[in-house]
């Protein structure tokens, strides 16, 4: 017997769209009705209405939106007609229907952007834009744009989509704000994994709505590109009415003695050892290990939420244990006490014993939050779970060779050489030994008694599904034996679509052909396995 099959099919993308729809603004000639006329002996016109159509109107107010009709037409049995359906929102005789929508969407506590304009030529949408970039403080919000979108249903659907954004609407940026200020100096950081970053300090400015007085270099390339040098006078913007940038100098402005700014040969920190650009590399790194920059920031890491999550050991309670000398590594955090601790200015007894709970507790994370909070160059968060699963301790992964660790889903040849090297170095066996010696648990390997009905299966979860948070849809899936990566391919077994969803994942799902599921229905996924 042939399956059942719905008479109307819908492109899941344009349900998706549909979800947030909370008004149907209708006409009435061809929409209730048929297109018919009914002409008397008398030479009256009677307009013919379609059943079907006041049908879908109620199934309408069913689904929670509301029906709205504006006609350039009066006429009592059209009144009769809207009554008899429950219309309560109509307007009669309205040629002009932009603004009578937009009173009813006043009415019913919609929100409306009252700078929005409709134009009718390329020169038009050039001059609301130019407009706007001139006057974009004058609004009670920061902009950095407009959007220009197609109004004809008909061209719409004629452009369609591209696999990231539809044809028919363009983002359309303004240039960044740039502002001139001083640069007064160049100075350096250092990361944990050595980079060295040079950064201007300039005279504060107000830029896109905030003070900068910092702003990234980059790098040692970068610099001599723009040949920006202390004292001079820069163009400064947000990359992206973010990210502070310094553009490049004033050269007319610039004085009379300024000399090119050198990259330092040697780290900032006390050790001083030499910097070294790697051949086939832009970045200038420290590679001395016991550089006490590096050491801040790789326990700065380690406490991350990311990593071992350890309240209470922020960057100034790290600062300040590193200038008291109460850590060298990660591995000497284990071994605090209390008296230690109220040596560091501001702590009180409750702030030390705080921090030492927080320490405690994290001894009982689980491995591969320990395996990520270590820092090893190419481990992420996904890998270090792959890691755990398979060999269930840290000592185990230690023992394995790159070959064993390579085959590890997700893992591969670069993350396994940098894992079996890292082992290998002396400070960082010491690190683990003191770890081990501290109380932390090495095969803390949370495993779930859930059914593992999802082994094997890639499932894709996009915008927020009722009853959990992201983090919480993911362990769901992972706890079940499947994986949750963050992009859709062709390997997907489906893509949970929740509230607000991304709309390049529905897109590509819908190309791949891949099956997308509503989130009501992820439960039934979590507890049978299949869609």
């Amino acid at each position: 017997m042939r399956p059942i099959e719905p008479a109307l099919n819908f492109p899941p993308e344009l349900l998706l769209q549909a979800q947030g729809v909370q008004v149907a603004f209708l006409d009435v000639d061809g929409v209730l009705t048929d297109g018919g006329l009914y002409f008397s002996e008398q030479g009256e016109t009677l307009k013919r209405f379609n059943t079907l159509d006041g049908h879908g109107l109620k199934l309408l107010k069913h689904a929670g939106i509301t029906p709205v009709i504006i006609t350039g037409r009066d006429s009592a049995p059209l009144r009769v007609r809207l009554k008899a359906l429950g219309i309560e929102h109509a307007r009669f005789g309205t040629e002009d229907k932009l603004p009578a929508a937009d009173d009813y969407l006043k009415q019913l506590g919609l929100p409306t952007n009252p700078e929005r304009k409709l134009v009718n030529s390329m020169s038009e949408v050039k001059s609301f834009c130019d407009h706007w970039e001139a006057h974009r403080h004058d609004l009670d919000y920061e902009i950095d744009g407009a959007v220009v979108k197609l109004d004809s249903l008909a061209q719409r659907e004629q452009l369609g989509f591209t696999s990231r954004a539809p044809r028919w609407a363009i983002a359309y940026k303004f240039a960044p704000e740039e502002r001139n200020t001083i640069l007064n100096d160049i100075q350096v950081s250092v990361g944990r994994t050595g980079r060295v970053t040079p950064f201007a300090v300039l005279q504060p400015v107000i830029v896109a709505g905030s003070t900068v007085g910092m702003a990234t270099l980059h790098n040692r390339e970068q610099v001599a590109l723009k040949d920006v040098r202390p004292g001079d006078t820069v163009v400064v913007r947000k990359a992206g009415d973010v990210i502070p940038e310094v553009v490049g100098p004033v050269l007319e402005k610039r004085p009379k003695n300024s000399k090119p700014w050198k990259f330092p040969e040697s780290c900032p920190c006390d050790v001083k050892s030499t910097l070294v650009q790697i051949e086939g590399e832009s970045d200038t790194r420290c590679v001395e290990p016991s550089c006490p920059f590096q050491r801040d920031q790789r326990i700065i890491y380690f406490a991350s939420r990311g990593g071992m999550d350890i309240e209470g050991l922020g960057e100034k309670t790290v600062f300040a244990l590193s200038d008291l000398e109460l850590v060298s590594d990660v591995g000497d955090l284990y071994s605090l006490s209390q008296e230690q601790l109220l040596q560091i200015e501001g702590f009180g007894e409750l702030s030390a014993t705080n921090l030492l709970g927080g320490i405690n507790k994290s001894k009982s994370k689980p491995l591969p939050k320990l395996l990520t909070a270590l820092g090893i160059k190419h481990l992420g968060p996904a890998a270090s779970e792959s890691l755990a699963k398979t060999f269930g301790s840290l000592d185990r992964i230690m023992e394995a060779t790159e070959e064993e660790l390579s085959n590890i889903d997700g893992v591969g040849g670069v993350i396994a050489q940098s894992i079996a090297n890292w082992f290998k170095q002396k400070p960082n066996k010491a690190i683990v030994e003191k770890l081990r010696k501290g109380g932390v648990e090495f095969g803390n390997v949370v495993t779930s008694d859930l059914p593992q009905n999802l082994v094997g299966k890639a499932i894709v979860v996009t915008g927020s599904v009722d009853g959990f948070t992201r983090d919480e849809a993911e362990a769901a899936i992972k706890d079940r034996g499947g994986k949750s990566p963050g992009s859709v391919s062709a390997k997907t077994y489906c893509v949970v679509v929740g509230e607000d969803p991304g709309a390049s994942k529905v897109t590509k799902a819908s190309e791949l052909g891949i099956p997308m599921i509503q989130a009501d229905a992820f439960q039934k996924l979590l507890d049978t396995g299949s869609i």
